[in-house]
């Protein structure tokens, strides 16, 4: 997800401009293996924006960083994202981009949710099928009443389950929006030039703050 000015009503960036404007931790069912990680997502993201703007943004993505890590499986996504051109990158730019990508996905988590004023979700208690993967469905609700639907896909691992893509209105991928900018950066400027690409934005997101 790589956002520039010009691009602020992209698919991806309506995905976390819903979330940014209507998410909370409200009551939700717990205690399933596949709906876990995505209560502990909001729990977190809800953290960071009662938080607000009273603490640095250093030290929210502080707070944030270790639940996206445990939440999302970032390198999956990650080659999902760049595909077959993926094996042929040398190794080190592999790392150096998978670093690159976490960084820039937290940093923008922490830029969308920056502000609280008693929102709240609800997560489904029984997740879908669909293949090997499955679906976790959630309803964003603000204060006024309004809901938007975001599904997440997960995927088990030996470390359990984790959130490989989010579905805006059960319909719009994050993971398709940003295959279609990083596949054309990587056109036009290759690995190096898509990492360039990632950590200018994490500086942007950030305020300079990261790199």
């Amino acid at each position: 997800m790589l956002l520039t000015s010009s691009d602020r009503r992209s698919p991806t960036r309506l995905v976390l401009a819903v979330l940014a404007t209507m998410l909370g931790y409200g009551g939700t069912a717990h205690g399933s293996e596949i709906t876990a990680p995505v209560e502990q997502l909001y729990a977190g993201l809800a953290s960071i924006m009662k938080a607000g703007k009273a603490t640095t943004f250093r030290q929210r993505y502080e707070m944030i960083a270790p639940v996206i890590g445990r939440t999302f499986d970032l390198e999956a996504i990650l080659r999902q994202v760049v595909g077959p051109r993926w094996t042929s990158l040398p190794a080190e730019q592999q790392t150096q981009l998978a670093d690159a990508f976490r960084r820039y996905t937290i940093a923008s988590y922490v830029a969308n949710f920056d502000s609280y004023s008693g929102q709240h979700f609800d997560v489904a208690p029984i997740a879908r099928a669909v293949g090997n993967d499955r679906v976790v469905e959630t309803r964003i609700a603000g204060p006024g009443g309004g809901a938007h639907g975001l599904d997440y896909v997960m995927r088990q691992e030996s470390g359990g389950w984790k959130v490989v893509d989010v579905l805006a209105e059960g319909s719009i991928s994050r993971v398709a929006s940003q295959r279609s900018e990083m596949r054309s950066l990587l056109a036009d400027g290759g690995g190096a030039g898509l990492l360039v690409s990632l950590r200018q934005k994490t500086a942007e997101l950030s305020g300079g703050i990261l790199q």
